[in-house]
């Protein structure tokens, strides 16, 4: 079958970086076809180049559509040939509403004047083709985030797509949303319209995609029918070795406890209901506990209410290897040792156009003081230190972390949280959005920092990680416990069941 999209031998030089060398792909008609690769493979610099953003004649190669030569000058020019993308971070604009992000700039008129009719019956015939039985007239801004994913694969639609590129699109996802979308991408398929489709998350891509193109060190690796390959091969192809465990938990000795969490409620201000119920828990030294449950379940606002950083205490305290902990801020949380990884890495952990170094040592200024004044040697030192035990790949401390990939960018925000020098560490989604190279080096982390004698709470909204990295397990459910497991009695089904809210009955 010939191709509806290919790209043929294409280099792509930045300043002292080949991001691209002499890559190959193609996209058939109908076709899902996932692009696989660590952080920093080339994925991004490939749809960049096939959507426009990267113009020709900055790069070396050939794009063919239809068989024939393509010169895009253009994101606008890519689209004009029926080429769209939706990224990880949607491109909508939450103050208007659904059908005004749908025609943003090429709005039906009457005269000089908008035709509000014709715009919001054409948004519900668009919305339609996704399923979402939304008001037209409704804010972006009111919709989940799974709602938005549709809302911005219908606005790339309405444009008469034929190709369409997904950067990510489930990352930020909760599970019935991820089934939703993936059957929506089946119908498209149906259809006939062609999608490039990048994810780390290797259930989605098997089951989903019909081909797999994995890209490693900015090369073409391998292109495999799905159906004739196998996840070990796809994970070597990706990271150039055999990987036999994706979760290499080695459990050390167990040791006093650090953290404990008695009888805890609390609310998102003094007028709201309790958003935390009754919650308890203890977790020990070199110990590994995970938090899971649905979205909306109070996973991270339990974490950031103990860190100090969400909601207002109603009963219950928090100990830190015995001490009492207040409500307290997140200053008093980090010299009590505490720290948090969060997830959302971009808002919350990072000073995106600041360089390595200044992010590093970011929460660390306290201690790093000779006087009144930060020890700039002394910081220096911690920053190599760090950069260096976390293989963060980047020419130095002075790089700019807004251009790390992704999963370079979570290793500086968990260095900057291991720099405070806690006994417990929080990691709330740490391996969201990473490749499987990046997943394991942060699971190597896990191990190394419970064999220090710390405490880590993994909250993960991944039930094969939660059971593959965590010593015991604890489900919540609408702010309260559903359930609390050992390592050997966590099963999907009772783990499920328990954020849910109901009890498996005894086989």
């Amino acid at each position: 079958m010939s191709a509806v999209l290919e790209a043929r031998a294409i280099t792509k030089r930045f300043p002292g970086v080949i991001a691209l060398r002499e890559v190959s792909f193609d996209l058939r008609p109908g076709e899902i076809h996932a692009l696989c690769g660590e952080n920093g493979a080339g994925k991004s610099t490939l749809i960049k180049l096939l959507s426009g953003l990267h113009p020709h004649g900055s790069y070396e190669g050939e794009l063919l559509l239809d068989n024939h030569s393509v010169q895009f000058r253009s994101i606008a020019d890519a689209q004009r040939h029926g080429i769209a993308v939706i990224y990880q971070e949607l491109a909508l604009i939450p103050e208007l509403s659904i059908a005004e992000n749908l025609f943003l700039g090429c709005e039906p008129r009457r005269g000089l004047l908008i035709d509000w009719e014709k715009l919001y019956t054409d948004a519900r015939i668009i919305l339609a083709r996704v399923g979402l039985e939304l008001s037209p007239e409704t804010p972006v801004g009111q919709l989940g985030v799974g709602q938005q994913q549709l809302v911005e694969i219908a606005k790339a639609l309405g444009k008469k797509t034929r190709i369409l590129i997904l950067d990510e699109p489930t990352a930020a996802l909760a599970e019935r949303e991820v089934e939703i979308l993936l059957a929506l991408l089946r119908d498209l398929r149906a259809r006939g319209i062609a999608c490039i489709y990048i994810s780390h998350k290797l259930d989605e891509v098997f089951a989903v995609a019909d081909r797999i193109t994995v890209l490693r060190d900015g090369a073409t690796i391998s292109t495999h029918p799905t159906a004739t390959t196998s996840k070990t091969r796809v994970i070597r192809d990706m990271v150039g070795r055999e990987i036999k465990d994706l979760f290499p938990r080695t459990v050390p000795p167990v040791g006093d406890v650090l953290l404990r969490v008695d009888h805890i409620s609390a609310a998102a201000s003094p007028s709201a209901p309790a958003r935390l119920h009754d919650l308890s828990f203890t977790v020990r030294a070199g110990e590994v506990l995970g938090i899971g449950g649905l979205m909306g379940a109070g996973r991270t606002e339990l974490i950031m209410h103990i860190f100090g950083a969400w909601g207002l205490r109603l009963n219950g305290q928090v100990m830190i290897a015995g001490r009492a902990l207040p409500a307290a801020t997140p200053v008093e949380a980090l010299a009590a040792g505490l720290a948090v990884v969060s997830e959302d890495r971009k808002r919350y952990g990072l000073v995106l156009d600041r360089d390595i170094g200044f992010n590093l040592s970011l929460s660390s200024l306290l201690r790093l003081r000779r006087g009144l004044l930060v020890d700039e040697e002394a910081e220096v030192r911690a920053n190599q230190k760090f950069f260096s035990s976390l293989r963060v790949k980047a020419p130095s401390l002075e790089t700019v972390v807004g251009t790390l990939s992704g999963g370079n960018q979570q290793k500086v925000v968990i260095g900057k949280a291991l720099m405070t020098g806690p006994r417990v560490v929080f990691l709330d989604e740490p391996t969201r959005g990473i490749d499987v190279g990046a997943k394991l080096e942060v699971y190597e982390l896990i191990n190394r920092l419970t064999a220090e004698g710390r405490a880590v709470v993994l909250v993960s909204s991944e039930l094969p990680e939660l059971m593959g990295m965590s010593d015991r397990i604890l489900m919540l459910h609408e702010g309260g416990l559903g359930g609390e497991f050992t390592r050997a009695e966590a099963t999907p089904e009772k783990l499920l069941a328990a954020a849910l809210g109901r009890r498996l009955a005894a086989a």
